[in-house]
C-alpha cells in the first residue's frame, strides 16, 4: 500500500506501489502457498496472471510433487467475470470460482472448462469458501486483495498473519482504492497485532503482523 494506506489510485492504469525486490518477495510466497485468492474486482480491475515467475521455483513446487503455480481462487457475488481476463487464460493449473447460487448458474456455462464454479448458497459466505477449499487440501491460502477481501478477512478474523509492503509515497486521492474499509476490526486498539517482522526492502518497508483472537491479557511474556 501507499504510505497513506492506499492499494492504487483512480487512474486508469494500475499503479506500481512494489520494487522488483519485494515482487520476487511476492513471487516465493505465490510458490509456498497452495491457493492465491483475489476478488472478482481485483481480476476487472488489474487482470492479474496469478502464477509462479521464478523458474527455480516451480521446479522446486514440481520436485515436492505440486503443480507449478498454486491454484487460482476467486470469489463473486454478481458472478460479472470476463473468461478472457488473464486469470482464466494464463496457466494451466486449476482455477476455482465461489459464487452465490444465482452467480454460478450464470457464470458455469460462461466459464465452461476454464474453471470450476463452486455454489454457495444465496450468499457467497467467505468462511464457507474456506472450507471448501481445505476440504480440497488447500493448507495455505494466499490472500493478494482487493480492499473488501482484505476487509472481510480481517474483520471477521480469518486470517493468520498480515504482510503489509508500504510503499515510499502519497497517493492522497479519496477515490482511490484503500487497503483497509471501514469495519468492525477484532485488531483494536484494546487487541493489538503481533509484530514478528519489519524488514526494509529498497525504500519499501514489509511489516510482518500475526493474528490472533485470543485474549491479549493471556499471553505469556517473552
Amino acid at each position: 500500500m501507499s504510505l497513506d494506506g492506499y492499494l492504487d489510485d483512480a487512474g486508469p492504469e494500475r499503479l506500481v506501489l512494489s520494487d522488483a525486490a519485494d515482487l520476487d518477495r511476492v513471487d516465493a510466497e505465490r510458490a509456498a502457498s497452495d491457493a492465491i485468492l483475489v476478488g472478482a474486482n481485483t481480476i476487472r480491475r488489474d487482470d492479474p496472471r496469478l502464477l509462479v515467475r521464478a523458474p527455480e521455483r516451480r521446479a522446486a513446487r514440481i520436485s515436492r510433487g505440486a503443480h507449478p503455480d498454486p491454484v487460482k481462487v476467486t470469489i463473486t457475488a454478481s458472478g460479472d467475470l470476463d473468461p478472457e481476463s488473464r486469470f482464466f487464460r494464463t496457466g494451466d493449473g486449476q482455477r476455482l470460482v465461489y459464487a452465490t447460487s444465482a452467480g454460478a448458474r450464470t457464470l458455469a456455462p460462461r466459464l465452461g472448462p476454464r474453471a470450476t464454479v463452486v455454489a454457495l448458497g444465496p450468499d457467497a459466505d467467505l468462511a464457507e469458501a474456506l472450507a471448501d477449499l481445505a476440504a480440497r487440501g488447500v493448507r495455505r491460502l494466499f490472500v493478494e486483495g482487493g480492499g473488501r477481501v482484505l476487509t472481510e478477512f480481517l474483520t471477521r478474523g480469518l486470517a493468520d498473519e498480515l504482510q503489509v509492503a508500504v510503499a515510499p509515497f502519497f497517493v492522497g486521492d479519496a477515490a482511490a482504492p484503500r487497503f483497509a474499509l471501514p469495519g468492525r476490526y477484532p485488531y483494536g486498539p484494546g487487541h493489538p497485532m503481533r509484530l514478528a517482522e519489519a524488514r526494509r526492502i529498497g525504500d519499501l518497508v514489509l511489516l510482518h503482523y500475526l493474528l490472533t483472537t485470543e485474549d491479549p491479557g493471556a499471553r505469556a511474556e517473552p
